[in-house]
C-alpha cells in the first residue's frame, strides 16, 4: 500500500543535493525534494494533522492518517526573520485536508532578507517509510503528484527497560532556540549511539532525540532550561556528546546572563524598597496584600450543549465588566473585547468542548496554547500581552463558579502585589484604597497608565520583596521619591502626614486657580498642555485648565486589533479631541509601536534590545503606508493641530517626512520629540527643519544613562534629573533658540515639582503632563521667579548625580514653599 504525497507549492523541483545547507543536502533531518517558489502559498500535501508550526512561521510539520510526518521549511534561514513576511492560515493540532492553505509568505520580503527561498520539503520519520526520488529539474503546480510512500515492516525500536541512566541539564544557549537546522544535527548524532536520549522540557514535555520534529515541536527558545535523559548501553556518551553539542551554540551561541541568585526566605525585610514611579504621589496606609481566588475546575464536561452554554454565560458576564472605563482604562477594555471575540481563542475552546472536556478546562486550555505561544516567542514585548490572557483565564473561571475573583479592598490600604492586571485596576476604582505597590511592572505599563488616570499613587519595579510584606504593616509609599518605607517610625508617618495635608491644601489652592494662566513671579508665561489617549482624557484636561495637547498618544488606536485602523476611523478619533479641547492646541505624536510596544498585523522579528530596533519613527519610514495614512487623517482634522515625530535622530528623516506632507497636500506644523541624545547633539542642525521641539524625557533618559526603564534591576536608579540628561536637555534648548523653535518638555519629569523649576530655568517654555497634575504644575510655575529658576538650574548642570541635584531643587521648593 502506496501513500501519494501532493506539492505544497508551485515552483522549480530539484533535488536535496541542490540545497545550500549541510542540514538538508546531507539528509540530517530526512530524505525529499526541494521547490524553489514561484507563488507565496504552502498547502497540505495530504488529509492530516497539524503536528508543529514553528513559532516563526517559517516552518510547518504535518502528519498523515498513516503516520507518515512531513516537514516544508520554507527558504533557509529564515527562522531569523521571527515572523516577518509570514502568515500563518494553521495551528498546532488543526486538522487539514490536502489543498488547504497552512502559511502565505510575501516572497519580496522573504527573498530579500532570507539565504534563500528554496524550501525542502522532508520525511522525518523515513525509517517508517520507504522513499523513491521523483524526477526533478521541471517546473510543477501546488496539488500535483510529488512522490509516493510506502511503509516499511518489521521495525524494532530501542529498548527502554534499561531506565534512566544519565541525567544532564543545561541552558540552551542558541540565539533561536532549537529550530530545525540545530534539531537534525542533534539528530544525527543521536543516532551513533546506542542509546536512546529524551530531551525533557522545563513544564515537563520531552522528544526523543532522534526525531527533529519532536524536538522542534518542543519549541525551546533561548535561555530556556532542559534535562537529557539518557538510557540504553551508551546513555553515558551519548548525552554528554549532545551535551556538548548544544553547549557549543553551532555557530549560533549568544551569552545566557546569569539566573538571579535565589533570596534567602529568613533574610530580614529591609526598611525600605526602592523603584520606579508608575504615578506621583504620596500614600500612608496599612499593607493589603492582593491575592487572586483558586478555582478546582473539572477536566470531563456534563456534554457538549450544557458546557458550551457556560462558556457562553461566562462570556457574556465578562464582557459586561470590561464596558466600564474611560480614557486609557477604555482602551484597554476594547483590547480586553477583542480577545474575548477572537476566533482562534474560541474556537480552541469549542475543540475541547466537542472532545468532552468541561468549559473551564477548555478555556484554560485554548488560552494556556496561546501562552505558551507567545513565551516560547522569547519576545519580552509579549508580556502584557500574556498577562492579559492570564487575566482573562481568572476572570472566567470565577464567573463559571459564580464566585468574585478578588476580595475587597479596604479604605485607606496600600494595595500590594507582585503584579496587577488591568481588571484588577478597574475594579479598585472607587474602593478608597491610597496606593499601589507591586515587585514587576514598569512605568508604561497597563496598570500604571490607569492609575495615573484615577490618581492613585503607584510604585512598580520593586522586587519580589514586595510579596514578603503582611496584611497590616504599617507603610508609607513615596511615589515621587519612587521610596516604599516599610513599618516606618512613629515620627516619620506623622511628618509625612502633615506634609500631605499641606499637599491636599495646595492641590485645593491650584484648583482655584487652574484656568488661569501659569506666570512666574516675574511674568515669564508656561504653558502648561497635558497628555492624552482619548476623548475623555481631553475633557478631564480641559476641565482641569490645560491649555492644549501637548502630546496625543495615537498607538492606542493601533494595538491590540488584527488590522490598522482605517483612515476614517483615525480622522474621526481625532476630530473628537480636537472637539473636546474647542481650539485650544492639538499636538500628536506620529505612531509610536514596536519595542515594547507590538501590534499583530506587523510581525517583527525578535530583537536583542528592541528599545534600539525598529521602532517610532524608523518604523513609520520603513512602512510608509501607515506614516501616510495617519498624515492624511490628520491632514483632514479642524483645529489647531500639530505633529510631532517619535525616535528622530537626523535631519534627513525630518525632511523625508515633509517631502510626504507636500505629496499629501499637509500642511501643519512639525515639530520632533526629542528622545535620543543624538537628537539633543544635532538640535540646532534639526531645528533648520523642525517647526519645535517636545523632549520625552522617558526614553532619553534611559538612552543617556544605558539604562533599561523596564529593567527592576536598573530601572530605579533611572532618574531624568541627571546632570547628564540636563545637559541635554539644555543643549536642546539652546539648539532650537537659534532658529527661535520654542521646547516643551511631554516626559515624566514635566509632572515632577521637584524637576519644573530647572526646567524652567534651563529654557523650557511648555509642559505637558497627565490631565490630573495640570493645575498643580501651573501653581509649580507660580511658586518661582525666572530668574531664580536660572540659577537653580545652572547649579543643577554642575551636580555629580540625580541624587544631589535633587537635594538641590528640594531646598529650593521648600524655599519658595
Amino acid at each position: 500500500m502506496t501513500m501519494a504525497v501532493a506539492s505544497p507549492l508551485s515552483g522549480w523541483l530539484t533535488s536535496l543535493d541542490a540545497v545550500p545547507d549541510p542540514v538538508f543536502s546531507e539528509r540530517m533531518l530526512g530524505d525529499g525534494v526541494a521547490i524553489d517558489p514561484t507563488e507565496g502559498l504552502v498547502r497540505a500535501p495530504f488529509d492530516g494533522r497539524i503536528v508543529t508550526l514553528h513559532p516563526a512561521l517559517h516552518a510547518v510539520t504535518i502528519e498523515s492518517g498513516d503516520g507518515v510526518v512531513l516537514m516544508i521549511h520554507i527558504g533557509l534561514e529564515t527562522v531569523a526573520l521571527g515572523g516577518e513576511g509570514f502568515t500563518a492560515m494553521v495551528a498546532e493540532g488543526d486538522r487539514v485536508r490536502s489543498g488547504d492553505p497552512l502559511i502565505a509568505f510575501d516572497l519580496d520580503v522573504v527573498g530579500r532578507r532570507a539565504k534563500s527561498l528554496i524550501t525542502p520539503i522532508v520525511i522525518t520519520n523515513g525509517e517508517a517509510f520507504g522513499f523513491t526520488a521523483p524526477s526533478c529539474d521541471r517546473l510543477l503546480m501546488a496539488g500535483e503528484g510529488l512522490f509516493d510512500l510506502r511503509p516499511i515492516e518489521n521495525r524494532e525500536d530501542v529498548d527502554e527497560a534499561m531506565g534512566i541512566v544519565v541525567e544532564r541539564s543545561l541552558l540552551i544557549p542558541l540565539r533561536h532556540g532549537l529550530h530545525a537546522r540545530p534539531a537534525a544535527r542533534i539528530a544525527e548524532l543521536a543516532r551513533g549511539f546506542d542509546a536512546r536520549v529524551e530531551i525533557v522540557a522545563g513544564d515537563g514535555r520531552r522528544a526523543v532525540a532522534l526525531s527533529p520534529v519532536a524536538i522542534l515541536a518542543l519549541a525551546l527558545p533561548h535561555g530556556a532550561e532542559i534535562r537529557l535523559d539518557g538510557r540504553g548501553t551508551e546513555a553515558g556518551q551519548a548525552t554528554d556528546a549532545i551535551a556538548a553539542l548544544i553547549g557549543s551554540g553551532m555557530g549560533e551561541k549568544l551569552e545566557i546572563a546569569e539566573l538571579p541568585v535565589a533570596v534567602p526566605p529568613n533574610r530580614p525585610l529591609p526598611a525600605e524598597l526602592r523603584g520606579v514611579t508608575a504615578s506621583s504621589g504620596l500614600a500612608i496606609g496599612p499593607a493589603w496584600r492582593l491575592q487572586r481566588r483558586t478555582f478546582s475546575i473539572a477536566e470531563q464536561g456534563a456534554g457538549e450543549t450544557e458546557e458550551r452554554a457556560a462558556l457562553e454565560r461566562g462570556l457574556a458576564a465578562l464582557r459586561h465588566e470590561t464596558g466600564a472605563g474611560e480614557g486609557a482604562a477604555a482602551a484597554i477594555a476594547d483590547a480586553h473585547r477583542a480577545f474575548l471575540a477572537d476566533p482562534e481563542l474560541l474556537a480552541g475552546a469549542d475543540r475541547l468542548i466537542a472532545a468532552g472536556k468541561s468549559a473551564g478546562f477548555a478555556w484554560k486550555g485554548s488560552i494556556g496554547r496561546f501562552v505558551e505561544m507567545l513565551e516560547n516567542a522569547g519576545d519580552r514585548r509579549f508580556a502584557e500581552r500574556i498577562d492579559d490572557l492570564r487575566d482573562l483565564e481568572a476572570r472566567m473561571l470565577a464567573a463559571l463558579s459564580g464566585e468574585p475573583l478578588d476580595d475587597a479592598a479596604p479604605a485607606g490600604a496600600i494595595l500590594v502585589a507582585e503584579v496587577i492586571f488591568p481588571s484588577q485596576m478597574m475594579a479598585l476604582r472607587g474602593s478608597g484604597i491610597s496606593g499601589i505597590a507591586t515587585g514587576g511592572g514598569g512605568p508604561t505599563s497597563h496598570a500604571a497608565i490607569i492609575a495615573a488616570g484615577m490618581g492613585i499613587p503607584m510604585i512598580a519595579a520593586l522586587g519580589h520583596d514586595v510579596t514578603r510584606i503582611a496584611n497590616g504593616t504599617s507603610l508609607l509609599l513615596d511615589a515621587t521619591a519612587a521610596t516604599l518605607s516599610i513599618d516606618p517610625p512613629a515620627d516619620i508617618i506623622e511628618a509625612s502626614r502633615a506634609g500631605r495635608a499641606r499637599r491636599a491644601a495646595f492641590r485645593a489652592e491650584a484648583a482655584t486657580r487652574a484656568q488661569d494662566d501659569a506666570l512666574t513671579q516675574d511674568g515669564a508665561r508656561i504653558e502648561v498642555f497635558a497628555n492624552l489617549g482619548s476623548v475623555e482624557d481631553a475633557i478631564a484636561a480641559v476641565r482641569n485648565g490645560a491649555e492644549g495637547c501637548g502630546l496625543l498618544r495615537t498607538e492606542f488606536l493601533f494595538l491590540d486589533r488584527p488590522a490598522a485602523p482605517e483612515e476614517d476611523e483615525q480622522y474621526r478619533c481625532y476630530q473628537g479631541i480636537a472637539d473636546a479641547l474647542d481650539g485650544r492646541p492639538l499636538i500628536v505624536r506620529t505612531l509610536d509601536i514596536g519595542a515594547d510596544k507590538p501590534a499583530p498585523y506587523l510581525p517583527m522579528p525578535a530583537e536583542e534590545n528592541p528599545a534600539l530596533g525598529l521602532r517610532g519613527l524608523r518604523l513609520g519610514l520603513a512602512r510608509p503606508e501607515l506614516l501616510e495614512t495617519q498624515l492624511r487623517a490628520l491632514a483632514r482634522v479642524s483645529g489647531d493641530v500639530r505633529v510631532m515625530l517619535p525616535m528622530v535622530v537626523e535631519p534627513a528623516e525630518v525632511r523625508r517626512v515633509k517631502s510626504i506632507m507636500e505629496k499629501l497636500g499637509a500642511t501643519f506644523p512639525l515639530g520632533i520629540m526629542v528622545e535620543t541624545p543624538a537628537a539633543a547633539m544635532l538640535a540646532d542642525q534639526l531645528a533648520g527643519d523642525a517647526d519645535f521641539f517636545s523632549i520625552g524625557s522617558n526614553d532619553l533618559s534611559q538612552y543617556a544613562l544605558a539604562m533599561d526603564r523596564g529593567n527592576p534591576s536598573v530601572a530605579a536608579q533611572l532618574d531624568a534629573l541627571h546632570p547628564a540628561v540636563l545637559r541635554l536637555i539644555a543643549s536642546t534648548v539652546q539648539g532650537g533658540k537659534r532658529h527661535e523653535r520654542w521646547t516643551g518638555v511631554c516626559g515624566g519629569m514635566a509632572a515632577d515639582r521637584l524637576a519644573v523649576p530647572i526646567l524652567i530655568g534651563l529654557g523650557v517654555t511648555e509642559l505637558s503632563v497627565p490631565p490630573a497634575m495640570v493645575a498643580e504644575t501651573k501653581e509649580w510655575v507660580r511658586r518661582t521667579t525666572l530668574a531664580a529658576a536660572r540659577d537653580l538650574a545652572q547649579a543643577a548642570l554642575a551636580m555629580d548625580d540625580a541624587r544631589a541635584a535633587r537635594a538641590l531643587a528640594w531646598r529650593f521648593m521648600e524655599d519658595a514653599a
